[in-house]
């Protein structure tokens, strides 16, 4: 498959051949992609999803890649990483509507400039709004289906499409987005108005309590697992006895049981053989299934 005639077809577009994917994962672990593109518009989006579908050509898509880990196979195809479209918009009754690559966390600081209240939850979230959708990322209690009215998609056939909140399938680390492929372009955010000395208040009591309790000092991607019916993993995790532990160079953080961070030099495998080492060990000691929340894609090296 000839993808260098990409960079032929749409000059526009930021494109990039056989690049390091952990460039671009919190984890800073990650195999090659074939290529990588950074669309800057919806219409760029359309052209490689148009491009990909008449060559037959396997498509990822990826935002911040903050609770993700690529395999250090790579991934083969094209990888359309959105971060470049990411612009933010308020309108005048209280609605943000934020293209899939704007950073969640930035998007609940333009919430506190237009003094609305509602995001103030996301304030530590370091995914994008298309990951944060796709996920129906939360955290202290909020997730963002509770603010979202509409979700803007291109389907894998290149057709434009609106989804309502209701359409959405949402629930607990959950979207509809995770089974149909539609790929979100920009959400649009239903908030109130606000005191903004309250609002800022309360994200600086989240921020405090986030870099109080996580271990943002290495890279890692973010909570790993599910939070399993009547427990809490981090705890499990923790009277396991397996803070410190280590496989190469990926360790249970010290500081939270619930993540694993990159301490030295740490591969993909590390962090999936880690994953693996704690959900057999809590079946045994507790028999719950540690469901993961953090997505793994690509493939696994070659022997």
């Amino acid at each position: 498959m000839n993808f260098q005639q990409l960079s032929t077809l749409y000059p526009t577009i930021t494109i990039q051949y056989d690049d390091a994917l952990s460039n671009y994962t919190y984890t800073k672990t990650g195999g090659l992609a074939d290529v990588t593109v950074f669309p800057k518009t919806k219409t760029e989006v359309k052209q490689i999803v148009d491009w990909a579908r008449e060559q037959n050509a396997p498509l990822t898509i990826l935002g911040n890649a903050s609770n993700l880990i690529v395999r250090d196979g790579g991934i083969r195809g094209i990888v359309m990483i959105l971060t470049d479209l990411n612009s933010v918009t308020a309108t005048e009754d209280g609605q943000l509507i934020a293209d899939s690559g704007a950073r969640l966390i930035d998007v609940s600081y333009r919430a506190l400039t237009e003094e609305l209240t509602g995001l103030e939850f996301a304030c530590g979230i370091p995914g994008s709004i298309g990951g944060a959708v796709f996920m129906n990322a939360g955290a202290y209690g909020g997730e963002v289906k509770e603010v979202i009215t509409s979700v803007e998609v291109i389907t894998r056939e290149g057709e434009f499409k609106t989804y309502r909140n209701a359409d959405c399938d949402f629930s607990y680390r959950h979207s509809v987005f995770q089974t149909n492929s539609d790929i979100v372009l920009s959400v649009t955010f239903q908030l109130t108005d606000g005191e903004p000395i309250a609002i800022k208040e309360e994200m600086d009591h989240l921020t405090d309590l986030r870099e109080s309790k996580q271990p943002l000092e290495y890279p890692s991607c973010g909570s790993v697992f599910k939070r399993p019916v009547g427990y809490y993993t981090g705890k499990l995790i923790q009277d396991a006895g397996l803070q410190g532990y280590r496989i190469g160079g990926a360790e249970i953080s010290r500081k939270h049981a619930g993540f694993i961070v990159n301490v030295d030099k740490a591969t993909a495998t590390d962090y999936t053989d880690m994953i693996e080492f704690i959900q057999e060990r809590i079946w045994d000691l507790n028999q719950v299934r540690l469901e993961p929340e953090v997505r793994i894609i690509g493939e696994n090296p070659k022997a």
